[in-house]
């Protein structure tokens, strides 16, 4: 099983950034079909073959997901887009 593991500064409240990855999370939705729940400070994903969950902390953010069979073979396409994604949406 393929694994995505980014942790990243993210220099803003808790509050900005986890409204900053609402909207990440609404753009892969709408895009690739993930649906998400938040817990707390952290967010849950998932959708055929790929899931996950987000944690905002007070200092950074925490991105792991666990990709299926099929999935693993774009685990560095799928990583892209995440990182991407974070960049858009919190700056960098």
């Amino acid at each position: 099983m393929a694994v995505i593991d980014i942790t990243r500064v993210h220099g803003g409240t808790i509050k900005a950034t986890k409204a900053a990855i609402n909207e990440v999370a609404n753009s892969l939705g709408a895009e690739y079909g993930v649906s998400h729940e938040w817990a707390g400070n952290t967010l849950y994903f998932e959708r055929s073959g790929i899931n996950g969950s987000i944690e905002v902390s007070k200092a950074q953010l925490h991105v792991y997901a666990e990709l299926g069979f099929l999935m693993g073979a774009l685990k560095y396409t799928i990583e892209r887009e995440i990182e991407r994604l974070l960049d858009e949406h919190l700056g960098r």
